[in-house]
């Protein structure tokens, strides 16, 4: 029978359809083959994409040239732009301000024929550090509260560019969806005098059915409530605000855990399409109590349809349970289904 499970978090309800239930083999989908041709993203290129804010490069090598292995440059599309003022303005009920802001992108290899999961932990723990230099960095500007770090890989889930790449977007306002998440773990932590996400991780470790990946400083699980099938969230066994606070032990840890999930997500659902994000406080919100960063990961596997959109309610056809148990290796035979699956 399905069930229906309430986040504990925001509250939102989810519909876990356990009467039909879908295995990794149910969600082959087709990989868009490369185009191939130019790629500015790639060694050599460099002169093509706006000049870099940051590079982590061998000594010695040019500005903008070759010799680099994380590089990150301005967004030549951007959402939003740099210069101007915020000039805040009213139209009747209406508010409205400039779309003023910052657009990045982190170039994560000069290889353009790997993924993020091919890359070796070494390499990981470069882009986490990338992440953190360029939040610090954009925090700095008085015009920006929120700065949001997400990747989108593969085309269906909104990759314009095949070379591996994430994205860095400094916000002049604290995205909704985040002013949920802090309003939840307010309510929670008025209720309880506890953070939820602390109490998931206790009752995450209790239950030992939901646990993707784990290590010292983090607890990789598909949660309770998930939206989507495969969705996993890594949360830090420590309490903490914000993401750019992470030191050198947390950022060994974090590539670790991304060493693990990235490759089994690879393996398991057949390279696919996922986005991720690092869901962190607004810089506003120094010395709260309740809040706890974390990283959310959701393959792209099902689509969101009318029933979603009229009612916030999600339809998962995969138990978490279930994902975690594939993609921790607990369960064997999902080769078996792909194979049995394939035209």
């Amino acid at each position: 029978m399905p069930e229906l499970r309430k986040d504990p978090v925001i509250g939102r309800w989810v519909i876990v359809a356990t009467e039909r239930a879908k295995r990794p083999g149910a969600y082959i989908h087709t990989h868009e083959k490369s185009r191939g041709g130019f790629c500015p993203f790639c060694m050599g290129q460099e002169h093509h994409t706006p000049p870099e804010v940051l590079a982590y490069r061998e000594v010695g090598s040019s500005h903008d040239g070759p010799g680099w292995w994380i590089r990150v440059v301005p967004n030549k599309f951007p959402a939003l732009q740099i210069e101007g003022p915020l000039k805040r303005t009213g139209d009747g009920m209406y508010d409205r301000m400039n779309g003023v802001g910052a657009h990045e992108v982190l170039i994560e290899t000069p290889d353009h024929n790997l993924s993020l999961g091919d890359l070796a932990p070494r390499q990981l723990q470069e882009v986490l550090w990338a992440f953190r230099d360029r939040v610090l960095e954009l925090k700095k500007d008085a015009r920006f509260r929120y700065v949001m770090v997400f990747k989108n890989h593969g085309h269906e889930a909104g990759a314009t560019l095949e070379h591996p790449h994430s994205q860095i977007i400094a916000l002049p306002v604290v995205p909704k969806r985040v002013q949920e998440e802090i309003e939840g773990s307010r309510r929670y932590w008025e209720y309880k005098e506890r953070c939820v996400y602390c109490d998931i991780i206790h009752q995450e470790e209790k239950d030992q059915a939901r646990i993707v990946a784990e290590n010292s400083s983090f607890l990789a699980i598909c949660p309770f409530a998930s939206r989507f099938p495969f969705e996993t969230w890594i949360v830090p066994r420590d309490h903490g605000l914000y993401f750019h606070e992470i030191q050198k032990n947390g950022v060994v840890e974090l590539a670790d855990i991304f060493h693990k999930l990235l490759p089994a997500m690879k393996e398991t659902l057949d390279d696919p399409p996922y986005n991720f994000m690092i869901h962190t406080a607004p810089f506003e919100n120094v010395g709260i109590p309740f809040y706890h960063w974390h990283i959310e990961v959701i393959p792209k596997l099902t689509r969101v349809a009318g029933f979603e959109w009229g009612t916030g309610f999600y339809i998962n056809p995969t138990p978490p349970e279930d994902a975690a148990a594939y993609l921790s290796g607990r369960r064997a035979d999902v080769q078996e289904i792909k194979v049995s699956q394939i035209p």
